[in-house]
């Protein structure tokens, strides 16, 4: 839908969506464009699509990298992006799942694990990028943010992928970093991702510790955690802020003494302290130039 007066409909929408009096007649309007536009422009299954603005985030919920909390670090997320101008897009990226993590079946079948979520990721980057234009987005302002597990599948696929498949910015909140550190490694997590018996081959762990493989072309970064995470180790987000920092990378490092884990943009959750991070994400985004 490439035509002036979807274009047209579209900048109104953004514009109502971030004024007081014309907020949800904007959210309601993009909606309606975003339903006509995805027909002809069909939309990956695993992708939930919140349109607003001209900076998009693609957003992957945490879970081990064996569910998904899909409500508060997933469509919750989307819908304040979306409120404050941010269209977001929430991936249902391929986990192991709770039957297999619960049973053995996981050393029969090999299920999900690694690459398929960062699979995933790059396929959604590279599909909201090659219909950026039918989609109101800018192909250049592009980033990802995940929760926990989902905080490692953005990091990951930001330092690892090429550029074509790899997001503008990344943000990792309460990420999981290192699968090789004995004291800090989320071992859920670890044998998840790798599977029942690539998590024992230390070259499999080396290959997926973020600490070890930030790149010089690594994109921005927006990084936050609280050292009282009761899940996964603290010291994981601060070995990620010490690559950044010794590879020149531009980044911002929050750590927040409170808030532990699992809270999303859910304030009640994080509490007063750790739920700042909202708002020293916007104001990042525009310290970039992103927003």
């Amino acid at each position: 839908m490439k035509i002036w007066p979807m274009r047209f409909l579209a900048d109104m929408g953004r514009k109502l969506s971030t004024s007081p009096r014309g907020g949800r007649v904007g959210v309601f309007l993009l909606s309606l464009l975003w339903t006509v536009s995805s027909a002809a422009t069909p939309m990956p299954r695993r992708l939930t699509a919140y349109p607003a603005g001209r900076v998009a985030v693609v957003v992957c919920p945490g879970g081990s990298y064996s569910w998904l909390d899909k409500q508060t670090e997933g469509h919750d997320v989307a819908r304040w992006l979306q409120s404050e101008g941010i269209s977001a897009y929430v991936l249902r990226y391929r986990v192991q799942g709770g039957f297999a993590f619960a049973s053995g079946i996981r050393h029969i079948v090999r299920g999900h694990q690694y690459p398929d979520a960062q699979e995933d990721l790059q396929q959604v980057i590279r599909w909201l990028r090659d219909n950026a234009d039918s989609l109101g987005i800018d192909p250049n302002r592009i980033g990802a943010m995940g929760f926990s597990a989902g905080g490692h599948l953005v990091a990951s696929v930001g330092a690892l992928a090429d550029s074509a498949s790899r997001p503008d910015f990344v943000v990792p909140i309460y990420p999981v970093v290192t699968l090789r550190q004995r004291d800090y490694v989320h071992r859920r997590s670890r044998r998840a991702l790798l599977g029942e018996y690539r998590r024992w081959s230390q070259r499999w762990r080396d290959s997926l510790s973020l600490e070890n493989h930030v790149p010089d072309d690594m994109p921005p970064v927006f990084l936050a955690n609280c050292k009282d995470d009761p899940i996964v180790h603290y010291h994981n987000s601060e070995l990620l802020d010490s690559a950044l920092t010794a590879r020149g990378i531009g980044h911002k490092y929050l750590q927040f003494e409170h808030g532990g884990h699992g809270f999303g943009a859910d304030s009640a959750k994080a509490g007063a302290e750790a739920i700042v991070w909202k708002k020293e994400f916007l104001n990042w985004l525009k310290d970039v130039q992103i927003r």
